[in-house]
Formats: structure tokens, C-alpha cells, sequence
């Protein structure tokens, strides 16, 4: 068997629009699996959101969070855990009113921590979620993993621009759209291949036999990387063009699970 290893993005990819698994999503992966191929995570969310995700799809694979900045096995072994520098941090928070960002979210491996005491419910931030006041007297008990800058989504632009001219390569920022439009920073050079390629060599897997799925501009590098990248087709453009590939059904239509079910005649 010429073992494959799978790594699939979250979010408009294997969720569908209410960020739920499908059914036929859980059975299409717990078969690639019994078949000896790997499936692997690779999700801008951080571990504390994706965890029931991994849970539910019997993985034992390597989890990649927050962009590709942590790759471990849940709860056992960090392959890495690339973090942000802690001055940079408390600078950032110092200037969110400077800037216009609304409110800012703080998280580390475990821990989160919001400049806004009542965090709007959305799939990132269910409910329930516990975060941790955070203001320029707060010392953190460890260094953070990725911010996440709150906005309208038509200042992200502006903001970008105007935290890169500042910082310039002292960090990473990407861009997401959704219900809750944000941008999200991370340490400088950080993104999913990173993670992806690490789980690669730790199962001595070529990169020709990498099948990564994506939907949105985080995913570029990890499509662009795999020896079969594929987009979905409510994907964005940018992504398309570098895609080895393209699904026929949106991930709302159980886009990814009938693609591998085509591919791996299942």
C-alpha cells in the first residue's frame, strides 16, 4: 500500500456551515484510516476548539493549531510551539485603541485571554468559553501563541498595514473573513506546511503522497506544498489557481468526503 498522509483544514473545508462533522464526513475518514493512511488537522483554531473535532474522528495523528504556530500530540508531546514575544504582545495591547481594533483575544497553548469581558458567541468562542480579563498590568503565566485583533471587516486593511509598518517581520498576521472578521498574529514565518511537514518526516511520508485540503488564504503554503493540494470549491480564488485539484460540492454538501471517497475508491 502506498500510505498517504491526509491533512485537512477545519472550517469550510471538513465542517460544514454550522461547524458540525457530517456523518458521512466521520465514516469517509474512519475508513481512510482502517485503510492505514493518516489523517491529520491543520486548523487556524486553537487546541481548546478543535479538540472534539479530533476526538470525535479517532485520530492519533499530530495536531496542527493556531496556523500551523503548535504542532503536538494532544496532551503528550509538542513537536514544536512556536510563540510570540512577550514585549511585542503588551505593545500590541497598548496600541488596540491607537489602532481602532475593538477588542483583542490573547490565547496560549491552554489559557485564553480577551480585552473584552463578554465574548461574542461564535464557533471559535462557544458558549461558555472561559477567557481571563487581560490588560497592561496582567503578567501572563506564559508567553502567547496568537492574537487575534477584532474589527470591522472593512478597517482590516488599514490595520494590517499599519501593524506591518510597525513591526514589521517581528511577527506573522493573516487576514479571516466570517461572522467574525479578525486578524489574527502569530510569530514571524508561521503557517500550516510548517506543521504539515513536520507530521510528514515524523512517518517517513514524501511529500508527492501529501493530500492537504483548504478552503481560504491560511491554507495557501500547505496546499501549495502537499503533492496534492486540493481547494474547495467555496474556496476562495487565489487559493484555486495553485490547487492541484478542486472539489465538485461545497463543504456544505459534504464536499471533502465525497472527493475521498472518489479518490480512494471507497
Amino acid at each position: 500500500m502506498n500510505q498517504k498522509l491526509i491533512a485537512i483544514d477545519l472550517d469550510g473545508t471538513t465542517l460544514n456551515d454550522h461547524s458540525q462533522l457530517t456523518p458521512r464526513t466521520i465514516s469517509t475518514l474512519e475508513s481512510i484510516q482502517k485503510d492505514g493512511h493518516i489523517v491529520m488537522i491543520a486548523t487556524g483554531r486553537p487546541y481548546r476548539n478543535s479538540k472534539e473535532f479530533y476526538d470525535t474522528l479517532k485520530l492519533t495523528s499530530p495536531l496542527v493549531n493556531f496556523n500551523g504556530a503548535l504542532c503536538h500530540f494532544p496532551d503528550k508531546k509538542d513537536f514544536y510551539h512556536k510563540t510570540l514575544d512577550l514585549d511585542l504582545v503588551m505593545d500590541l495591547l497598548d496600541y488596540q485603541e491607537e489602532l481602532g481594533v475593538d477588542w483583542i483575544s490573547v490565547e496560549g497553548k491552554k489559557q485564553l485571554y480577551a480585552t473584552h469581558k463578554d465574548i461574542p458567541v461564535s464557533e471559535f468562542y462557544p458558549k461558555n468559553t472561559k477567557s481571563t480579563f487581560i490588560s497592561m498590568e496582567t503578567k501572563l503565566d506564559e508567553r502567547p501563541t496568537a492574537l487575534s485583533l477584532f474589527m470591522d471587516e472593512d478597517k482590516q486593511e488599514i490595520v494590517r498595514t499599519r501593524i506591518i509598518e510597525k513591526y514589521g517581520n517581528e511577527l506573522s498576521i493573516r487576514t479571516w473573513g466570517g461572522k467574525l472578521p479578525c486578524l489574527e498574529i502569530v510569530a514571524p514565518g508561521i503557517q500550516k506546511a510548517l506543521g504539515v511537514d513536520e507530521v510528514a518526516r515524523f512517518y517517513n511520508i514524501d511529500r508527492q503522497n501529501i493530500l492537504a485540503f483548504g478552503d481560504e488564504d491560511n491554507d495557501m503554503e500547505m496546499i501549495d506544498y502537499a503533492g496534492h493540494g486540493v481547494v474547495m470549491t467555496n474556496g476562495i480564488p487565489t487559493l484555486k489557481k495553485i490547487a492541484n485539484d478542486i472539489t465538485e460540492f461545497t463543504n456544505d454538501q459534504d464536499g471533502l468526503a465525497i472527493y475521498l471517497e472518489k479518490y480512494f475508491s471507497l
